[in-house]
């Protein structure tokens, strides 16, 4: 199946799960949580004329024509309100105010103070020198022209970033109602997998692939449950995959190739599995596997389960699981469906590769503004963990080429 195809198709499931249960959290508890309710405006933003630069507040017509010489009747700061100061701008007449602070009535703009120049008159009242005019309206923010009183904020099904806790801040939330994290398990395959605290004997190596997935997983809302290394045996393997069903998704990696032992499709198979997809025209990741079974827990109604097969190698394990993996999880913990995000960058040096496949290729992107550029790494292919370390991207290669020269824009998928 083409990358496009098979993503769209994880997307149409993704879309289609079922919401898990809400529940409460303190505010900032819930940062990177979904939100299970609407947040609303509490009350008009700003509640006041705001100001927006320090300077004077002023009557726009009295500056049509500068310099002009103004009157000042008293000092506004943030967090007092003029009406209480007394303090009222009539014609001639102008209010030091700082940032933040409301606009006093009779005023209907604020002149930055770069643009004046206090001066004494021979009375010895203080003045200001305006030397630039300003419109009505200009430097400050009119009542309510940020968000108005019940105004939808942030909608259900966001994630909560640093905006999103200052703006429900803003309203007065202290708790929030949030989806639960979905529970997704990982199970990793093979003979040759020993734990991360282990010596490994001459053709083995440590278990990585769990604990990138597990980090993946938490990174975009879940909570990973990390299963026993599945050795390559059919009964041992069958009996894993049922605890990983129990859990809100199941992730496998490794197994899902055309060797002897890669016996991953076969016991999903025999246990009624439906695939949706056996493999995607894509580099690395290819043997990518996406399906469902049916499941019931003692006393449950049977319900769908989603699973992934992620090949084994290390880096078309974290690849699969961006592409196609992601959208699952973060449809599970209550996200909107979010799509693919690229940036574009000029490419450093030349690429040539053969056609076929959507190649997604670890990458350093360098430089800035209109001078960023793109240049694959050197890696020994999909095992290469050490390569992919020193990058920050993945080059994206359309199908159809095999070759791009060096100075084209390219698009880019960042990690």
């Amino acid at each position: 199946m083409s990358f496009e195809a098979a993503r769209h198709l994880v997307e149409h499931h993704a879309s289609s799960v079922a919401a898990l249960d809400v529940e409460p959290i303190d505010l900032l508890a819930g940062l990177g949580r979904v939100l299970a309710e609407e947040i609303v405006a509490d009350r008009d933003f700003p509640t006041f004329a705001r100001a927006t630069r320090d300077g004077y507040a002023v009557r726009s017509a009295d500056v049509e024509q500068v310099p002009a010489r103004l009157q000042v009747v008293g000092e506004i700061k943030a967090g007092y309100s003029p009406e209480t100061l007394g303090i009222l701008v009539d014609h001639g007449q102008a209010a030091s105010i700082m940032t933040g602070a409301p606009l006093p009535p009779g005023a209907d703009a604020v002149v930055m103070i770069e643009h004046t120049k206090p001066c004494l008159t021979p009375l010895s009242s203080i003045s200001v020198e305006i030397l630039r005019s300003v419109k009505c309206g200009e430097n400050f923010v009119a009542r309510g022209n940020e968000a108005y009183a019940g105004q939808s904020l942030l909608k259900r099904g966001r994630r909560l970033d640093h905006t999103g806790i200052a703006i429900a801040a803003s309203v007065g939330k202290g708790q929030l109602q949030v989806f639960r994290k979905p529970r997704v398990a990982v199970l990793s395959t093979g003979d040759e997998l020993v734990g991360f605290d282990a010596t490994p004997g001459p053709a083995q190596i440590r278990n990585s692939n769990s604990y990138s997935l597990s980090a993946q997983v938490q990174n975009v809302g879940g909570e990973a449950v990390i299963l026993p290394v599945a050795a390559d045996e059919t009964e041992r393997l069958r009996a894993l995959i049922e605890q990983g069903l129990t859990f809100d998704l199941l992730l496998l990696s490794g197994g899902v190739s055309m060797g002897k032992y890669d016996l991953v499709e076969q016991v999903l198979g025999e246990r009624g599995a439906e695939f949706y997809f056996r493999g995607a025209e894509i580099q690395p990741g290819r043997p990518v596997v996406f399906g469902s079974c049916v499941f019931s827990a003692p006393g449950e109604r049977p319900h769908k389960k989603y699973f992934f097969g992620l090949p084994g190698n290390p880096v078309s394990t974290m690849v699969t699981f961006e592409l196609f993996a992601r959208p699952m999880v973060e449809a599970l913990a209550g996200m909107t469906p979010q799509p693919l995000v690229f940036v574009y960058a000029r490419l450093r040096s030349e690429i040539r590769t053969k056609t076929g496949l959507r190649r997604f290729l670890p990458a350093l992107l360098s430089g800035e503004f209109e001078n960023a550029e793109v240049e694959l790494a050197r890696w020994q292919g999909s095992g290469d963990i050490a390569a992919l370390a020193r990058t920050n991207c993945y080059v994206v290669i359309p199908p159809d080429r095999e070759r791009i020269d060096a100075g084209e824009w390219v698009a880019l998928l960042l990690r």
